[in-house]
């Protein structure tokens, strides 16, 4: 299986581009339009690619950002979504954005996104709900907001609810997000 590839840019449209390896082969990556804008003709670049293997095709998705890759992965995997969709998906939302949409359970976020109707924006968020918060900052942020998401359940807050409080606050230690979590709920 492709994760990655890297070559020169020989073609560029707005939803794909040509790669020319060191070897010598010409592919075509199918990209969001977020990797699109960051991407220049005859430049050599570096994608991380997901390869969709279908009867009648061999296709390869690619992106600049590793955490976009992950969005269309997750998309993917969901009944009722190809990759034409979660490219779509990836075009309209940023990995920031997308994860967001998931915390607040804000479902008009998805219904912007062409081929996505009330239906299976509804269905995306309860498939994905607990996918959010891996998303938003692997970093110190995403660990913070988890433990205190684990701290807030023990204390006998639903799920939803702390969902949406946490997706307003800035971030911080575990302590600080609790605090303010903690206000925003009482």
């Amino acid at each position: 299986m492709i994760v990655g590839i890297e070559g020169i840019v020989v073609k560029k449209e707005v939803t794909f581009v040509y790669l020319k390896t060191t070897s010598g082969l010409s592919y075509k990556v199918f990209i969001s339009l977020f990797s699109s804008a960051r991407i220049q003709l005859n430049e050599k670049i570096s994608l991380h690619v997901s390869q969709i293997i279908r009867e009648d095709q061999h296709s390869l998705y690619g992106f600049v950002d590793e955490n976009e890759k992950k969005v269309f992965d997750t998309l993917v995997k969901l009944n009722g979504i190809g990759p034409s969709t979660a490219l779509a998906v990836c075009s309209t939302l940023s990995p920031d954005d997308f994860a967001h949409a998931l915390v607040s359970q804000n479902i008009s976020a998805f219904q912007k996104v062409p081929g996505i109707g009330p239906k299976s924006a509804k269905r995306i968020l309860v498939e994905l709900s607990d996918f959010s918060l891996q998303l938003l900052h692997e970093d110190f942020t995403n660990s913070s907001l988890q433990e205190a998401s684990m701290a807030l359940e023990s204390l006998g807050f639903k799920k939803e609810m702390i969902k949406k409080v946490l997706s307003q606050i800035q971030g911080g230690d575990t302590q600080t997000i609790i605090k303010e979590a903690l206000k925003k709920l009482g």
